[in-house]
């Protein structure tokens, strides 16, 4: 892959991970703050389905916890990038049920308002639809993608942000049920005036209807509107009005009090008083919760004391009303208002408000009730009286102090730890730090796995995978390079991390291009976006008789496509009995790429395999390996020079394992291995390669 398609791939996944993660913390945190209101809309859901009867309210409480709390932690984890493979397929699901079930929505319309958003943002179901439309479909992109996602805090500390999350989104929706939503979007917040949020603004669009006449004549029915009624000699039927414009709707459009006895209107009356007036709201007091009626019965006699209106409003019936008066000893007077009108007005059942000349200046969940009693002073001379200062800001500071600013803290921490262990590593490899230290500049170290005719297409890809998220995330320390079946190339470098892993073939041919059947050219292994080509293997020289002079024009024109070489050397078992492993070696050198330049010759790495150790479950010792390195390094010192010696990689070849790499790895002249058999399954490559470690 090209470097300027990699970025602009990078910035694409990055934007979908930027939009997708902050959608899901927004939904997230606005339903985890109003568990209640997110329950009340599953309820709507159930009713639909004719399942409500089924499922009991604790369960539909739950849910709407844990849905908030899903969708939020979702979220946080794919901005910090956490297991980001389990954490996109997570959200690809979600996507994957909540899309269609929002089409469905759109098209049947059983329910104006998902409630995606809670009450912070309102879509109509088809907005809802297309909104979901692309958040699956930048979701793919991010399931495709995981490793080009940048974490922001190291695998090693994910732990502390996954339970952190956790544990401030499950907290803020159980003070939410205790007390009230942390943010109040619905139109009876404290500062709101109920009288003018019924009001219709002058000039506002109001609603628009047709009607529609059903006539007969001589047995003919037919349709009719007012602007083509016909003459009297045809009999009406029947007629129908439908809204063809909704109009202005009102915040406020379904507040109304009636009293229970006589069923009289006190709407305005309540709403237009001039002072201090309390409201109890319980939707249901068969279903309300009890434990605190002393505090209201006192709140009660505290507003008979002081002359302040009290109003219970409830759906309940007289049945309820009865029941509720019978446990608590309520003395105070019932009205009847909407369910729903009520749920809307506060989180609690059985929850308080106050109204100063029709404003709303305070709201309380039945556990946080106001002090106040028959003892208290008036209102205006206590804290109660005055509108509290409700501002968002201050709310907002609250959420960047206690959960916003750590994680920031801890990513920042995180990331100042990981550069200074990334800057003691590159120390160590550094030229200048090296050379101001008086000491030899390291030498690269390798592990390269050679898959040989091994792995189909599917396989090799999966491989590929695996190693890539592996290495991506505990990044090595040694280079790593796959060289692969010609058939995987293109494919496997198209998401592998070349930073961290190098992908080379295993082949190329002797000739530039022309009519060669079945042959793959330097130039063409270039294209797949490979960086290495393994030549001059025993296998490719003993089964196809590849010469000096082959391996030489191979060698010459890997080079000239950009490649670097990876040169295999090495004896038979006779010539090694015979003594002769010295000359074999030194001649198979200076056969094919003693011909080549200094500067060339820096784009060669020697993998010394003894033929007589490969697939044979032989190994040469960790001395005798260490031996014919050493001379390797020798006969290059004598060709190109000391420095060039010291500079050159030369891996090990023979039956490496990860039981035995590390004895191996630990002697001066071996820089690495070139691995068959072991790299063919994941573990066991990268057991070789944390020899290195």
């Amino acid at each position: 892959m090209g470097a300027k398609k990699k970025v602009t791939i990078g910035l694409c996944v990055n934007l979908c991970r930027l939009v997708v993660s902050l959608t899901f913390i927004f939904s997230g945190y606005v339903k985890a703050i109003d568990p209640l209101g997110t329950q009340y809309k599953l309820q709507d859901y159930l009713e639909v389905m004719s399942l409500a009867p089924y499922v009991p309210d604790y369960l539909t409480l739950l849910a709407s916890v844990l849905l908030g709390g899903f969708e939020f932690s979702l979220g946080v984890f794919l901005l910090f990038a956490i297991r980001r493979r389990l954490v996109t397929r997570l959200t690809l699901l979600f996507m994957a049920v909540m899309t269609p079930l929002t089409l469905w929505l759109a098209i049947s319309n059983p329910i104006k308002d998902c409630g995606c958003f809670g009450d912070a943002v309102v879509l109509t179901n088809w907005e809802t639809f297309y909104k979901n439309i692309v958040l699956l479909a930048a979701t793919i992109v991010l399931v495709m993608r995981p490793p080009m996602m940048p974490k922001f805090i190291s695998r090693t500390n994910q732990w502390i942000v996954i339970n952190y999350t956790i544990l401030f989104i499950l907290v803020s929706s159980v003070l939410s049920l205790y007390t009230l939503p942390t943010f109040d979007f619905r139109p009876y917040h404290i500062g709101a005036n109920i009288k003018k949020g019924m009001e219709i603004p002058e000039g506002a669009p109001l609603p628009e209807f047709e009607t529609t006449f059903i006539l007969e004549k001589d047995g003919q029915r037919k349709e009719f509107t007012i602007d083509n009624y016909p003459d009297s000699t045809w009999t009406f039927i029947d007629s129908k009005t439908v809204q063809t414009v909704e109009g202005y709707v009102p915040p406020i459009h379904d507040f109304s009090i009636q009293a229970t006895d006589s069923g009289e209107d006190i709407t305005d009356s309540v709403l237009s008083y001039k002072g201090y007036s309390f409201i109890f709201v319980s939707p249901h007091l068969e279903q309300a919760d009890d434990t605190n009626f002393g505090e209201i019965d006192g709140i009660y006699e505290y507003c008979v004391e002081h002359k302040y209106p009290f109003y219970a409003l409830t759906a309940s019936t007289d049945k309820g009303i009865q029941f509720w008066r019978d446990i608590t000893g309520a003395e105070y007077n019932f009205y009847n208002t909407d369910e729903t009108t009520l749920k809307t007005i506060i989180r609690s059942n059985p929850g308080l408000l106050l109204l100063k000349d029709g404003t709303i200046i305070g709201k309380w969940s039945h556990n946080d009730l106001p002090e106040l009693d028959e003892k208290s002073p008036a209102l205006e001379k206590t804290e109660y009286g005055t509108m509290p200062e409700n501002s968002v800001t201050k709310k907002i500071s609250k959420i960047l102090l206690w959960y916003i600013l750590p994680l920031l803290l801890l990513a920042f921490a995180d990331r100042t730890w990981q550069f200074t262990k990334w800057i003691r590593k590159k120390e160590h490899s550094n030229k200048i730090y090296q050379l101001l230290k008086g000491k030899k500049k390291m030498r690269k170290k390798i592990v390269a796995g050679n898959w040989k005719m091994n792995m189909n297409l599917q396989d090799g890809i999966a491989l590929a995978k695996e190693l890539n998220e592996k290495l991506t995330s505990e990044k090595p320390n040694c280079g790593v390079i796959i060289c692969t079946p010609f058939i995987h190339l293109a494919s496997v470098a198209q998401f592998l991390n070349q930073d961290i892993i190098g992908l080379g073939a295993e082949n190329c041919a002797d000739k530039e291009k022309g009519a060669y059947t079945g042959e793959v050219s330097a130039e063409m292994v270039k294209s797949t976006g490979a960086q290495y080509v393994i030549l001059g293997h025993s296998e490719r020289r003993g089964y196809y008789a590849e010469t000096p002079e082959i391996l030489k024009e191979k060698v010459l024109l890997a080079l000239k496509n950009g490649l670097k070489v990876i040169f295999c050397i090495g004896e038979s078992l006779e010539e090694r009995e015979a003594g002769k492993q010295n000359e074999v070696v030194k001649a198979e050198l200076e056969g094919s790429v003693f011909n080549l330049t200094e500067e060339e010759f820096k784009n060669i790495i020697i993998a010394y395999e003894p033929i007589w150790a490969i697939g044979t479950g032989k190994t040469a010792t960790a001395e005798q390996a260490e031996e014919i390195h050493a001379y390797i390094r020798s006969i290059v010192a004598d060709r190109y020079g000391k420095e060039v010696a010291e500079d050159t990689t030369i891996l090990y070849g023979g039956s490496c394992k990860a039981s035995n790499a590390p004895e191996l790895f630990a002697k001066p002249d071996i820089d690495g291995g070139l691995i068959g058999g072991a790299s063919l399954k994941a573990a066991d490559f990268i057991g070789i390669i944390d020899a290195w470690k």
